[in-house]
């Protein structure tokens, strides 16, 4: 039987004294920072009681000036439809808050309703109904206002686009993409159901629309087109003989109705990671360090006389696969973390506004969320 040494007791008035106002570094750590164990994560909730640490001299109280103080948005990286940036001194709360915002609560315009004049593809006039609703439009829904079942469809609310496809006897198969989707400004072509034609009538028969204007009459429109934000999306195939006709009206909506109307691909955020080497690793270690780390996060370092030591190179591209903790005791030599006030914020549009936009906008809609409860609080 293997004895176990056991480990000196030490009485509590031997203990170091803590500097008040400051926490034990064990407790700090857990405080601000997720443990990445081999087994699971641990330590991963947000101590939020004020008093939580009131018996060490320390307020946890969240005070208005030290989140400004703490507070920081910094861009990593923005393209036309992708953005990556940091928020940091935030809580996960918060985070998520702008991820369901920029899913759910910032409206686009997407096609609600088509009138099909003629299908005789494969494809079943719901399918190829759905299938329009989700291809992405380049406009800014800032320009329209929201359409009620009470709204007569006008130049303000509705979006008209025409699609006629036709394949000819003998020809070859041929692919119906969204670029054959053609803005109509001046609103609907198709007569109403109900309209009686009157060969002797000089009146303009009425249609599923009400434009006041010409769409591209409007400044916002004159020199930028409506039209789908890729041209490349196939809607249907079309064999010899086959045609499809129709008109899509495109209205504003939020993506919790419907994810058609949701701006985003994706929206998502990860706490930083913080990869912290234990002791020193040098030597063959280092090199079977490197090579267990599948994102290429530890580097070899050069330190003399034929000796490696391994080095944190880009601990931002940690995954979590803890690889580098698994097996022979590597969990004594590298400790995985995850930053709780630290967060990298992924934002993919789908083209209708930029991502630096959709995230300004999230902002602006929070802060009216935050305006209405104090209005009704007060």
């Amino acid at each position: 039987m293997v004895s176990e040494k056991k480990s000196e007791k030490i009485p509590v008035w031997d203990l170091p004294d803590i500097p008040k106002g400051e926490l034990p570094p064990h407790i700090q750590l857990q405080r601000t920072r997720v443990s990445c164990t081999f087994d699971a994560p641990t330590h991963t909730e947000n101590v939020l009681y004020s008093g939580a640490y009131a018996a060490m001299g320390v307020d946890n109280s969240l005070r208005l000036p030290e989140f400004r103080n703490n507070f920081k948005v910094e861009v990593v990286s923005l393209s036309e439809d992708d953005m990556e940036f940091d928020m940091i001194g935030i809580d996960a709360s918060i985070a998520n808050a702008f991820r369901r915002i920029l899913i759910a609560e910032l409206p686009t315009m997407a096609i609600e309703k088509v009138f099909i004049a003629n299908n005789t593809s494969v494809v079943q006039d719901e399918v190829l109904a759905h299938r329009l609703g989700l291809v992405p439009l380049k406009v800014d829904p800032r320009h329209f206002n929201y359409m009620s079942e009470k709204d007569e469809p006008n130049e303000k609310n509705t979006i008209v686009f025409k699609l006629h496809a036709r394949c000819e006897k003998g020809g070859p198969r041929i692919k119906v993409k969204s670029n054959e989707l053609k803005w109509l400004p001046n609103g609907s072509e198709f007569k109403l159901s109900t309209e009686k034609s009157n060969p002797d009538s000089t009146s303009k028969p009425k249609t599923y629309t009400s434009f006041g204007c010409s769409q591209d009459s409007m400044p916002e429109f004159a020199n930028n087109p409506i039209a789908s934000k890729h041209g490349d999306i196939i809607l249907a195939k079309l064999g010899p003989k086959q045609e499809i006709e129709l008109e899509a009206h495109a209205v504003k909506g939020m993506g919790k109705t419907h994810a058609k109307w949701s701006p985003v691909a994706t929206a998502w955020y990860r706490m930083l990671p913080e990869i912290v080497l234990l002791e020193e690793i040098v030597d063959e270690k280092a090199e079977e360090l490197v090579k267990k780390c599948p994102v290429n996060v530890f580097d070899i370092e050069d330190i003399g006389k034929g000796r490696k030591r391994a080095t944190v190179a880009n601990p931002r591209s940690c995954t979590l696969c803890r690889e580098c903790i698994r097996g022979d005791d590597w969990e004594k030599l590298v400790a995985v973390r995850r930053v709780k006030d630290h967060f990298i914020f992924t934002i993919e549009s789908t083209g209708a506004l930029p991502p630096e936009v959709l995230f300004t906008e999230a902002v602006k809609i929070l802060e009216d969320k935050c305006e209405r409860v104090i209005s009704e609080l007060s």
